[in-house]
């Protein structure tokens, strides 16, 4: 069999080359082992066979016996800044470990392994929920794609609150392709004080009530992060705020009716879901919304737009 499918050691390299920060010492030039080692404070057997490892994997070359030096393919795998794992990188790694449970349960085994709940952890290592903000923002992703349609145009749309939103990466998009909006960034204190952006923020979880009566709303990359009962509280609260003009806009933790299922890593870390297109009309009208269009981007996220029912739609 081909161990492709099945091989742990190799992944494991890389996030312990990765932590032991032995790219960066190579880059110095720290190419013998011996060096390398006292660089990395590590033993130096044990990092040999490991790089040796790597490099039947074509990743780093042996120049000589016990001598390595970056190749491109070291170089192009390193630049992810999320493989080491006292990090973010790691809390990713092991939640991986969690999977038998979470297969068995249904439910996140995160706590078990970390002792706290995912989103508890970040609030308790405030270093790792600022990594976090970055992968899923520009550290980990390419620009959010702002260019969707809203059923009747954009016409009357003044006001937009991003619900979530991170760092903001999705309004700074979004206020490139429309500069006349006026936007506020809701999401946790310690995220808002991370933004950078012509916009207002609200530091304030987004099950408290919202900041009432913008023409739009986003959810982008929050529902996908939740299980049931928590997204229906996310939803209802969107559907106090709005007025009977506004909008919402959903992107994450929906799908076309037909689109494979796909395990992703928010389901391991915090017991997250996707809904069908039909299953999620089912979900807003328990919270007084209805689905006025779905239809994917163009880069392929699944927009999905919702009304007010009580505005006649």
């Amino acid at each position: 069999m081909d161990d492709h499918l099945t091989d742990l050691m190799t992944p494991w390299c890389v996030h312990a080359v990765a932590t032991l920060q032995i790219p960066e010492h190579l880059e110095g030039g720290n190419g013998e082992i011996a060096a390398l080692a006292q660089a990395a404070g590590c033993d130096e057997r044990a990092l040999h066979n490991v790089l040796g490892h790597l490099v039947t994997k074509g990743v780093f070359e042996e120049l000589a016996p016990g001598r390595f030096a970056l190749n491109d393919a070291a170089r192009e795998l390193f630049t992810n800044p999320f493989l080491r794992l006292d990090g973010i990188g790691g809390r990713f790694a092991h939640a991986w470990e969690t999977i038998p449970d979470y297969v068995r349960t249904g439910r996140p085994a995160y706590a078990a392994r970390f002792g706290r709940p995912f989103w508890d952890d970040l609030a308790a290592h405030p270093d790792v929920a600022a990594e976090f903000d970055d992968l899923i923002g520009p550290g980990g992703h390419p620009p959010p794609d702002a260019r969707f349609e809203l059923t009747g145009g954009w016409e009357g749309i003044r006001t937009v609150v991003d619900v979530g939103g991170g760092t903001g990466s999705m309004l700074r998009a979004l206020l490139r392709e429309r500069p006349g909006l006026e936007a506020t960034l809701v999401d946790l204190p310690g995220t808002v004080e991370r933004a950078e952006g012509p916009f207002a923020t609200a530091g304030q979880s987004f099950f408290d009530p919202l900041p009432a009566g913008a023409d739009l709303y986003l959810l982008r990359s929050v529902l996908n992060d939740w299980p049931d009962e928590e997204t229906d509280a996310i939803l209802g609260n969107v559907a106090a705020a709005m007025h009977e003009r506004s909008r919402l806009i959903v992107i994450g933790g929906v799908a076309a009716d037909d689109a494979p299922r796909r395990l992703v890593i928010e389901m391991v870390l915090v017991g997250g879901r996707t809904d069908s297109l039909v299953d999620f009309e089912a979900r807003a009208a328990r919270v007084g919304l209805a689905v006025l269009s779905a239809r994917p981007q163009p880069a392929g996220d699944f927009v999905v737009e919702c009304a007010r029912r009580d505005d006649g739609v």
